[in-house]
């Protein structure tokens, strides 16, 4: 049995099959949320963008996602977080995620609710930016703004 499945109760997502191409990125949530709706939208979407989706699940702990990056380095980390401490559960995680050898470059976002008050959406966008998130995505065009990334992204690959 793996962390994941300990950890969860359900089966990570299986590894890359040799041989495929594309893309493959991971999903999961920060340590405290418990949400995985997030983590649904988020797969569908990479998946339908073309990406192998590893899904890490909800309240992933930092050393498993470290620990899976590091195993087989993804292409891109999203990070899902709806329970408001995104800002500061996201700001430890890309820390220590940048500072791993072998993952520096790893394109990483975060998005969903980042904070529980009122705080300026902006603020929180240069915030974690500057610590080293891709993308920061919050708010009503979130989701949109997720996928015009994907696709410059993918434009930029070829």
């Amino acid at each position: 049995m793996t962390e994941v499945t300990a950890r969860t109760g359900v089966p990570p997502s299986p590894p890359r099959p040799s041989g495929r191409t594309g893309q493959t990125a991971v999903v999961a949530s920060t340590p405290s949320d418990s949400h995985t709706w997030g983590l649904v939208v988020l797969q569908c979407v990479l998946e339908e963008a073309g990406f192998f989706v590893r899904n890490l699940g909800a309240c992933c702990p930092a050393a498993l996602l470290l620990s899976e990056c590091r195993a087989a380095p993804p292409d891109l980390v999203a990070i899902s977080t709806v329970n408001g401490h995104g800002r500061v559960e996201g700001a430890d995680l890309i820390s220590v995620f940048r500072r791993v050898p072998g993952l520096s470059d790893v394109p990483v976002v975060i998005g969903g609710m980042l904070t529980t008050g009122g705080a300026d959406h902006r603020e929180v966008v240069a915030e974690l930016t500057a610590l080293g998130y891709t993308g920061v995505y919050v708010g009503d065009e979130a989701l949109q703004r997720f996928r015009v990334h994907l696709a410059s992204a993918d434009s930029h690959a070829r």
